[in-house]
């Protein structure tokens, strides 16, 4: 990515259960955020699963059918630019006239000196505000070497070029008929906008998205997730990959993601930020992932390159990179598609160079989707900078996790008996903590929840939370719950290692490495064994085990050891 120039252990457990909610929903916002008859979907007529998710699409969130639409477009993930403009540029702008899903006209706008001006074949009405892309349409505009528009000469080389993504691209269509430079980017006049109403045709903007990733398959459940996540709650854990800048052009990147891990620690989130230089280690026991940005790898790398990584239902991933985005077929290269095939719900990235500056503020797109209440499609336009550039959104445009109060959805899982009550009661126990309620109080509240005797992810917290108080016992005895409370193999994982440090810093040393050795047995192919193996050879060794701690040497030697060739080969 170049930097670019431009109370009491008496209280009941309702009154406990009263006052985490209460805090809660005096912060929540709702917004009005549209339905299936806001959106207009477009399929490829030429590959056979693109009309399949189209209507599913349609199907799920009550499209109209008359607001589906098939056009003959290129099989491949890249269009011209000439047969962009024709095979699905200007025949969309023609349904949506025809379906009087815009309408355009004459309208009077204040120019510069605030004189109003009339302007022609601007969108005066607008039926929709959506436009979702099925798997099968081009994801990018090639560029044209022979493009030329008055005044180029002057802009910086960089912009010199009118590639796009056809999402962001699309996204313009509102400008066609006045008309609109494609050299370069677009400033979006909305950028950073906080009412998600005027994220509109009228005002210029259509909010395209699409339904599309390494298959077809992978395609239509995203808004079969993104469904699961609206009824049940944005459940799970949230990760932050920083790079550990504190000064330079690139610093800019790092703060956008610090900013979306203040978000999700004030939604009450369990939050873990890496500031190291490097993306997340292979090693790093990530589980549960509800909430993950960060930066800078070119391809997939680390824990969410393994097949075992585990995203939630709803869960948005991002990672900033050039070319991210550039395609979404593969499962193994750049980030857009993995994640997608990971079982990420949603996520962003670029086709082509953007710039720095020009990619998504990540930071306000968390704040918007997630704290105020926008969709998945107002919030991605609302966080960038610009248009008919780089950036393709992929996720259902109305997935909004944030659009049921959480009482609602407390008392939906409680009612269905839903073992994902656990996840909303530990966003709320982390924000009384944040909120500066003693220590006490949440400890005793999570204590006095039946849920917690049988949840692995409340058990955790309350481990955690003794840990806090300098009870170490409690702390050990509780962790070690967890894995008798069938935790997800991430969590199993991730426990089993913490709980081996605990146990060492406790001067538990057979317990520790008892517990190490079952991890191995478990976790076969865990990339972090080497370290663990060592780990083994030093409790071994305390143990006065020498025979133990050179089996342990000896596997880490194995591990470490290049497997050689056979010959002639």
């Amino acid at each position: 990515m170049k930097a670019p120039q431009c109370p009491a252990r008496t209280r009941s457990p309702r009154r406990v259960w009263a006052l985490l909610w209460f805090t809660w929903a005096i912060t929540l916002r709702g917004l009005a955020a549209g339905d299936g008859s806001q959106v207009a979907v477009v399929y490829n007529t030429r590959v056979a699963d693109s009309e399949g998710v189209a209507r599913h699409y349609a199907t799920q969130r009550q499209v109209p059918s008359a607001q589906v639409f098939g056009f003959d477009l290129p099989d491949n993930e890249v269009i011209s630019r000439g047969d962009y403009h024709e095979r699905l540029e200007l025949p969309l702008l023609q349904a949506l006239r025809n379906a009087r899903l815009l309408n355009f006209g004459s309208r009077d706008l204040p120019d510069t000196n605030g004189v109003l001006q009339r302007i022609p074949d601007v969108v005066v009405s607008a039926r929709i505000r959506y436009v979702v892309l099925c798997y099968g349409v081009p994801l990018k505009i090639s560029p044209d070497p022979a493009a030329k528009e008055p005044g180029a000469e002057t802009m910086q080389a960089e912009f010199r070029r009118d590639d796009a993504a056809v999402d962001s691209e699309l996204a313009c269509l509102p400008l066609v008929p006045h008309g609109y430079h494609r050299l370069g980017f677009l400033n979006n006049t909305l950028y950073g906008s906080t009412n998600a109403a005027g994220l509109n045709p009228t005002n210029g903007l259509l909010l395209v998205t699409r339904l599309d990733g390494p298959t077809a398959a992978i395609a239509r459940g995203l808004v079969d997730k993104a469904l699961t996540a609206e009824r049940d709650g944005l459940n799970g854990r949230a990760y932050f990959d920083l790079r550990g800048l504190t000064n330079g052009s690139y610093k800019i990147g790092d703060d956008w993601i610090r900013q979306a891990a203040v978000t999700a620690r004030l939604l009450g989130y369990e939050t873990e930020v890496d500031e190291d230089p490097g993306s997340f280690r292979p090693a790093a026991p990530l589980s549960q992932i509800a909430l993950y940005a960060g930066w800078y790898d070119e391809n997939v790398s680390g824990p969410f390159a393994l097949p075992s990584i585990e995203f939630m239902p709803g869960a948005f991933a991002y990672h900033l990179h050039s070319f991210s985005a550039a395609t979404l077929r593969s499962t193994t290269r750049q980030w857009a598609g993995p994640l997608l095939a990971g079982g990420a719900t949603a996520t962003m990235g670029c086709v082509n160079e953007p710039y720095l500056q020009l990619t998504p503020n990540i930071g306000l797109f968390f704040a918007r989707f997630l704290l105020e209440g926008f969709t998945l499609g107002e919030a991605a336009y609302a966080a960038q900078p610009g248009l008919s550039w780089q950036t393709t959104v992929i996720g259902d445009p109305l997935y909004r996790p944030g659009g049921r109060i959480l009482q609602a959805v407390l008392d939906d899982l409680a009612m269905r008996h839903s073992p994902r009550l656990e996840w909303p009661v530990l966003q709320l126990a982390n924000r009384q903590a944040r909120l500066g309620t003693p220590l006490e109080v949440v400890v005793h509240g999570l204590e006095d929840l039946p849920i917690t005797a049988t949840s692995p992810v409340l058990t955790e917290k309350l481990a955690a939370l003794y840990q806090e108080q300098k009870r170490t016992n409690n702390a050990i005895a509780t962790l070690g719950r967890v894995l008798d409370q069938a935790p997800s193999p991430g969590q199993r994982l991730r426990v089993r290692w913490e709980l081996g440090r605990r146990q060492t810093d406790a001067g538990r040393t057979a317990e520790a490495y008892t517990n190490l050795q079952a991890l191995v047995r478990e976790n076969p192919d865990y990339p972090g064994l080497g370290m663990v193996y060592q780990r083994l050879v030093e409790l071994a060794g305390q143990l006065h085990q020498p025979e133990a701690a050179e089996r342990w040497a000896e596997a880490k030697r194995r591990l470490e050891t290049p497997a050689v060739p056979a010959a002639g080969k």
